[in-house]
């Protein structure tokens, strides 16, 4: 099947994959190819709710994430869930394993679950994920939920693609909030405590008074107050109110042009990025450099001449 910007389009499920697998591959004939689909596409992305989702192990976020995106199938939207699993260090390899996690999701017409192994890139983020959400917007997909691998202070790089961002855990009382850096909570626009029913209830509602104190001394840019929820995903309490959420947070932050401005903000670090990890390709490319990289390693390993020499003398190569 030929993947065209109109076959996206038309909202063919096949074609959507076969769109992810050109963005996601690493042949450079692809990767030009990718470029070309994607610049067709662009003027018809931008109109969806890309929320980012991520929290500490044993949280439950597949389940919740199948029970909110069964919500809002029920509001009558279409549901893109791009799941990002860990990349085994060692061997490479990768679960993928999220289609068997979100059983029910994954059978709906109007929901498309998407796993992506996590690679080398900083934060569990897949390298191609914002390229992905991108087709998946041109696909007619109203909601975009992207599904971290974990907590760490890199998930900046999650925050950074997307318009809502909430942190998932669990009723432990707020103890857990010493494990947690402080950049991940302030760049969270909503705490998520899962779990909150049977015996774990009252310690769910103890934990949310925790973090609440805990988010009112944290500095938040813009005019959102970040909020502390509860639900049980296993018992579909609460799936909504977090929903009505996002949309309260979603109309503010339209109507004040915040939506915009962050989304822009986020274009211009995107293509930063780009250039960075463009110009560390070409530098390790480079003959000159990886000719003479062994001897100036050896030389900066013996001490025969400083760090920064060395690091002077390959830029030189370079340049």
């Amino acid at each position: 099947m030929l993947v065209s910007a109109e076959t996206i389009r038309s909202g063919q499920r096949r074609a959507l994959a076969k769109g992810i697998t050109l963005v996601e591959s690493l042949r450079a004939e692809d990767r030009e190819r990718a470029q070309d689909l994607l610049g067709e596409l662009l003027p018809h992305t931008g109109k969806s709710v890309r929320i980012g989702i991520t929290g500490v192990p044993g949280v439950g976020k597949s389940t919740f994430i199948e029970a909110f995106g069964l919500h809002l199938l029920e509001q009558g939207k279409r549901v893109a869930v791009l799941a990002v699993d860990p990349s085994s260090p060692l061997a490479g390899g990768s679960i993928l394993g999220d289609k068997t996690r979100m059983e029910v999701l994954s059978r709906a017409d109007n929901a498309f679950i998407r796993p992506s192994p996590a690679g080398s890139t900083l934060g569990g983020v897949a390298q191609r994920t914002r390229e992905t959400m991108l087709l998946c917007e041109a696909a007619g997909f109203d909601v975009i939920l992207v599904e971290t691998v974990g907590v760490g202070q890199s998930e900046h790089q999650v925050a950074g693609m997307v318009d809502f961002f909430m942190l998932l855990m669990l009723p432990g009382g707020g103890d857990e909030l010493q494990g947690i850096k402080k950049g991940i909570l302030e760049l969270a626009d909503a705490l998520i405590i899962n779990k909150a029913d049977g015996e774990s209830l009252g310690l769910a509602k103890q934990a949310k008074q925790h973090y609440q104190n805990a988010m009112h001394l944290l500095r938040h840019e813009g005019g959102w107050t970040p909020q502390v929820k509860t639900c049980s995903a296993l018992k579909n309490e609460g799936i909504a109110e977090v929903w009505d959420m996002v949309l309260e947070f979603w109309r503010m932050s339209d109507a004040a042009g915040e939506l915009q401005q962050a989304r822009e903000a986020q274009r211009l670090a995107w293509l930063r990025q780009l250039i960075q990890e463009g110009l560390q390709a070409r530098f390790h490319a480079h003959p000159g450099v990886k000719a003479a990289m062994p001897d100036i390693e050896s030389q900066v390993a013996d001490q025969h001449i400083t760090t920064y020499t060395a690091a002077k003398r390959v830029l030189d190569l370079f340049s």
